[in-house]
């Protein structure tokens, strides 16, 4: 084989990781602007949160097109649509009109959908299946600190004078930017079998059908949305909250450690799939990862903060959360390697669709916070959070019903 074709493969491989980047820097940037946004749409904080998540209206289900869509046309002809449309959307949102923002928000998910899972396309295509899993949980790597940056960096930009529009607008034209990059470099692949009509939408749709059908792609959804959950709810949504309220720590050092759970998705996750490239076997990482977030949670929940607190549990946390990368690994290693992109998009989709329908029932049971000393909120956050033990529990239970796909499985 041509000894460029590992050198071109990674330069494809990690355009796309910076267009995921990108795209999650988008996600997350509306938390450092609440109160411009709340100004310029002349609604609460209530309405903008409304508009901002549309972007997961669009996500979700574009996760099926994205995968679908890149196993019938292949990577060059349907990603660089992907980062064009989030550029289009960060646009419609910064003209301060708010059907505009709704549509350009829904847009912004709809073409973010195609990062991941372009990448994840990129490398079941170019690279051999022993470094698969590593390469996955370096892509979420880049998108965990697109999250971080879009906070991070986002905030002083916006205090350092750039209006919020602006700022909206220079995004979008970069995604137009990155787009065109995307259509330049992405290596042409070889022709597919052409089909038209109705006869390609029936091919579509028994690619998805033929992944929905493998309860091993169920297991994948429900196990990966299940160790996602704790650090997005716990750690990401109410995990401030937690820390003022029930543990009595000031605003900015609640951030700080709240801050550091995503810092240990960016580790957990290459680490934990270079462990599981290095084995050859997928499974005893994902229970190691399991029990270990286990452990955590419970720590944060029931544990003393005197013995083990700070940086270190929130960096664990993350670290241990990584192996929720590593189902899709499995999911595409146990489907049809013809079917490795769709393969992606039903475990992003089942993944992202469980953790956004849990969400808003977890708002539920902790925005009655009853009045009274810390103790009283601990105990509320922690008959709160308890589902998430339960949920993590499940998870490790259904791990024992994978198929190990991992190369050792493979050799003789």
């Amino acid at each position: 084989m041509n000894s460029k074709l590992p050198v071109a493969a990674i330069g494809a491989w990690l355009l796309v990781a910076v267009y995921y980047f990108y795209q999650y820097a988008l996600r997350s940037a509306p938390s450092v602007m609440m109160p411009q946004l709340s100004d310029a749409f002349s609604v609460n904080a209530l309405g903008v949160s409304a508009i901002v998540g549309m972007f997961y209206y669009g996500y979700s289900p574009f996760s099926l097109v994205a995968g679908t869509s890149m196993d019938r046309f292949g990577a060059k002809r349907v990603i660089p649509i992907g980062a064009a449309v989030v550029g289009i959307g960060a646009i419609l949102f910064g003209t301060g009109n708010v059907a505009a923002a709704n549509i350009g928000r829904f847009l912004q998910g709809a073409g973010g959908a195609f990062a991941l899972i372009g990448a994840v396309y990129l490398i079941t295509k170019n690279f051999p299946a022993s470094v698969g899993a590593s390469l996955i949980g370096a892509t979420q790597m880049f998108g965990m600190a697109g999250g971080s940056a879009g906070q991070f960096f986002v905030g002083p930009i916006i205090k350092g004078g750039v209006s919020w529009d602006r700022f909206w607008i220079y995004a979008g034209c970069l995604g137009l930017v990155i787009s065109v990059v995307l259509l330049i470099l992405l290596p042409k692949e070889a022709p597919k079998t052409s089909t038209s009509g109705s006869a390609a939408l029936a091919t579509l749709l028994r690619s998805l059908g033929k992944v929905f059908r493998n309860p091993q792609s169920i297991l994948c959804g429900l196990i990966s949305g299940l160790l996602f959950i704790p650090t997005t709810i716990l750690g990401m949504t109410w995990g401030v909250r937690f820390l003022q309220e029930a543990r009595g720590r000031e605003f900015e050092a609640a951030v700080t450690l709240a801050a550091t759970v995503p810092l240990g998705w960016m580790i957990g996750c290459p680490l934990l799939g270079f462990i599981s490239d290095r084995l050859g076997r997928r499974k005893p990482v994902i229970l190691g990862g399991t029990i270990m977030l286990l452990g955590v949670v419970a720590w944060v929940l029931f544990g003393n903060p005197e013995i083990l607190r700070g940086h270190t549990v929130g960096i664990l946390m993350g670290i241990a959360s990584g192996a929720a990368m590593l189902p899709y690994t499995v999911i595409k290693e146990a489907n049809p390697p013809q079917l490795g992109g769709t393969a992606t998009g039903v475990v992003n989709f089942l993944n992202f669709t469980f953790s956004a329908l849990l969400g808003p029932v977890f708002g539920a049971r902790l925005v009655e916070m009853p009045e009274g000393d810390t103790s009283l909120a601990l105990a509320h956050y922690q008959a709160g959070f308890k589902p998430l033990l339960y949920g993590i529990i499940i998870a490790l239970i259904l791990t024992f019903f994978l198929r190990e796909t991992g190369p050792a499985t493979r050799k003789t």
